[in-house]
């Protein structure tokens, strides 16, 4: 039996091509949503990636801001250490600056002048005493003008006074201790008796 298609042609091709582009709307939406997936899958892998260093670089920073606070303690203890080997070292020279600073001044000592006290801050020594005459303080003056561990003395104070019915003259005077350290312990040997024993 000859069959014989009745429906139009234009109709046949119109449905043809619907189907085609229905099917080519469902394969990209396909494949669109696959690419979305990816993105996604893409941007959540790098997310967690750079969390993951940013966990890394956290620990690793308060790893360091340990360390710092540790060199910071350490710090301390060498500026307090330093501090106190400072603070020996001072003592050190002081005791040796006392033998030379006694011994210098009686060097330098005339006669009929006689000290009272003997004062040091730092470098800066005040002398208090009396003497027979103006010019024994004047000669002292010229004396530690020239010593070797003393410079610019300074008459500050001289005044006369009555003393066990005597005229005497009671002065002040400061004077500015210039020897080094090196100096000051070679001359601290020197003074020292000759039966002493070396420390």
């Amino acid at each position: 039996m000859i069959r014989v298609n009745l429906l139009p042609h234009r109709q046949i091709k119109r449905e043809a091509r619907q189907r085609e582009f229905n099917m080519m709307a469902v394969f990209t939406a396909i494949a669109a949503a696959a690419i979305v997936f990816l993105g996604l899958a893409y941007i959540d892998n790098r997310t967690q990636a750079q969390s993951n260093r940013n966990a890394r670089l956290d620990k690793a920073i308060v790893k360091l801001d340990a360390e710092i606070a540790d060199i910071k303690t350490l710090k301390e203890q060498i500026a307090l250490m330093l501090e106190r080997k400072q603070v020996v070292e001072s003592l050190q020279t002081n005791r040796s600056q006392s033998v030379v600073v006694l011994d210098e001044m009686s060097r330098q000592l005339p006669e009929g002048v006689y000290l009272k006290s003997i004062k040091q801050q730092g470098n800066l020594i005040t002398v208090e005493g009396i003497a027979d005459t103006n010019a024994r303080v004047a000669t002292m003056v010229r004396n530690l003008a020239s010593s070797n561990w003393m410079e610019s003395p300074n008459l500050v104070e001289i005044k006369s006074e009555i003393i066990n019915t005597l005229k005497q003259n009671a002065f002040t005077l400061t004077v500015k201790l210039k020897a080094p350290s090196v100096q000051v312990e070679e001359a601290s040997d020197k003074v020292k008796p000759k039966g002493s024993k070396p420390s």
